[in-house]
């Protein structure tokens, strides 16, 4: 027998065990190239499911501001001359959003429309229940879990969408969001409706939530697209609506991003049309929920919106929100659409 032969084998296979128990015991305490703090990632479920509560938390602010003073004060004026208002109520709404996501999750950077007023209250939110139960919402704990590094993860959340709308009364066109961008890309998006209650959201390449209308395409649509603009920034994107897609376009008015790409995603409208500047919270949440449908929200240059933590938080130039067809309607508009002074 050629014991020699077998000395040498069981040499060489200790060595390979050596080495591999060296890389992984190199990995867990010496490598820089890999994070040690589990902080340092975080599990979209998790978000998705915090995004959930504090989007309804948010509504639950509104509709108390409803019965109560409003003190309505004003940000400015846009560029058409609207003003721009801001409530107790938007105030209170991101009290509960932002510090209810910054309380569960530390290390995550969260950009909101509004800002803390010198409140201790305010920054005082209870954190999260991610073990609560969701009605409705279910399907989210049969998914699976997706880790991510958490300095990739930028949330936008809008506390009180339409808030011009909200202080006149007509609160259907009122929404609470939140936004969870990967490296700039919109991936979830929750949309939050506080009259009534109902949430929607979506999980880009994962699924809609189950109350999503399941909508079927309709060539003949393209002959007399339905168009959605703004009520309070309308420009002259009603003349370049008809304009581009031609007499037998039907042009509409609503208010609050939010509302009109839910329009959009749930059938009502065939295109969403922006012409003026816009900011990336009133954005965000929609776009992630139109791209979960497969629908498709750019620039009026066909661009995708760059979400990043670092980036410009005003979109200008236009947007183009579509569920079907998008290229169709995209190539039919002019190379610029002209801000209104």
């Amino acid at each position: 027998m050629n014991f020699g032969g077998t000395l040498r084998v069981n040499k060489f296979a200790c060595f390979t065990l050596v080495f591999i128990l060296f890389l992984v015991i190199y990995w867990r305490t010496g490598s820089s190239s890999f994070p040690m703090d589990k902080t340092d990632l975080i599990n979209l479920k998790s978000v998705l499911k915090a995004s959930i509560q504090v989007v309804e938390r948010g509504g639950k602010k509104v509709m108390e501001g409803k019965s109560q003073e409003l003190n309505i004060k004003s940000k400015g004026k846009t560029l058409e001359g609207v003003n721009d208002p801001v409530t107790d109520a938007d105030y209170a709404s991101h009290c509960a959003m932002y510090y209810g996501l910054k309380n569960t999750f530390p290390k995550l950077t969260v950009i909101s429309e509004e800002h803390s007023k010198s409140d201790a209250s305010c920054v005082d939110q209870p954190a999260v229940d991610l073990e609560q139960p969701l009605p409705g919402h279910n399907i989210i704990d049969y998914m699976y879990d997706e880790m991510v590094y958490v300095k990739d993860v930028t949330v936008w959340i809008d506390p009180l969408d339409a808030t011009k709308e909200y202080t006149e009364g007509l609160y259907q066109y009122v929404t609470t969001m939140a936004c969870v961008a990967i490296k700039g890309v919109p991936i979830i998006g929750v949309i939050h409706y506080p009259f009534p209650p109902r949430t929607y959201w979506g999980w880009f390449t994962k699924r809609p939530s189950s109350n999503m209308p399941v909508v079927s395409h309709k060539e003949e649509n393209k002959d007399h697209p339905r168009v959605v603009v703004s009520r309070s920034h309308p420009g002259k994107v009603s003349e370049i609506a008809t304009k581009a897609y031609g007499p037998k376009t039907t042009v509409s008015s609503a208010a609050g991003a939010g509302f009109k790409v839910m329009e959009v995603v749930n059938g009502t409208y065939d295109v969403y049309l922006h012409a003026t500047t816009i900011k990336k919270w009133d954005l965000c949440a929609g776009n992630a929920i139109i791209k979960t449908v497969q629908g498709k929200m750019t620039t009026i240059k066909g661009e995708a919106i760059n979400y990043s933590a670092d980036s410009n938080v005003e979109v200008k130039g236009g947007i183009l929100v579509t569920r079907f067809d998008h290229e169709y309607y995209l190539d039919k508009l002019p190379a610029e659409l002209d801000e209104v002074h």
